[in-house]
C-alpha cells in the first residue's frame, strides 16, 4: 500500500499541489488579517463609546452640581459653556479635563458630595445629552464664563457680560 502512495506521488503535477499549498496560505493570511482588522476596528469603536459615555457624565454631572436648582434655560447655558471651553484653544481638550480643571467649577473642590440622583439627574443627563450631540441650537456662543449672583470675582471685570439667567451671570 505505501509503495502505491509514493507511486501516486511521483507521478503527480507538484506544480498544481504546490499552487494550491499557496493559495491555502494566501487565504488564511487573508482571513487572519481581516480578523485582525475588525478585532481592532471594534476595539476602537468601544474605546469611543467608552470616551462619549465618561464625557456624558462630566457634562451631566457640571450640569446637575452647577446649575440643577436652575431652570433649564440656565442648565442648557452652563452645559453650553462648558461646551465652549472644550472648543476653545485655552482650554483642555476633553470634555472632562475643562470640568475637572483645576478651580474651574466649584464643586470639583468639595470631598464629601453626593451621588446624582432622582428627577435633577435625569433632567441633567438630558441637557448633557442635547448639548454634547449639539441637538439644538446653541444660544451661548462664546460664552466661557459664568459665575453665581453672589460673588463677584476678580475676572469679572475684564470680561463682557452678556446674559443673567436665575443665578448665574454669564461672560465672553
Amino acid at each position: 500500500m505505501f509503495w502505491k502512495l509514493r507511486l501516486l506521488w511521483w507521478r503527480m503535477d507538484k506544480a498544481a499541489l504546490a499552487f494550491a499549498g499557496f493559495f491555502g496560505v494566501v487565504i488564511g493570511a487573508l482571513v487572519f488579517a481581516f480578523t485582525l482588522v475588525v478585532a481592532q476596528r471594534d476595539s476602537d469603536a468601544e474605546r469611543l463609546r467608552e470616551f462619549h459615555a465618561r464625557s456624558l457624565d462630566c457634562l451631566a454631572r457640571n450640569v446637575y452640581y452647577e446649575a440643577r436648582g436652575e431652570s433649564l434655560l440656565g442648565q442648557y447655558a452652563v452645559a453650553e459653556v462648558t461646551m465652549n471651553r472644550r472648543a476653545s484653544r485655552f482650554y483642555p481638550k476633553t470634555v472632562c479635563e475643562v470640568v475637572f480643571q483645576r478651580e474651574a467649577f466649584s464643586w470639583t473642590s468639595l470631598r464629601d458630595i453626593e451621588e446624582p440622583e432622582g428627577p435633577a439627574w435625569q433632567r441633567a443627563v438630558r441637557v448633557a445629552e442635547d448639548v454634547y450631540y449639539q441637538r439644538r441650537p446653541a444660544t451661548m456662543k462664546g460664552v466661557t464664563h459664568y459665575h453665581a449672583t453672589y460673588v463677584q470675582p476678580d475676572w469679572s471685570k475684564e470680561r463682557r457680560q452678556v446674559a443673567r439667567i436665575g443665578k448665574h451671570v454669564f461672560y465672553r
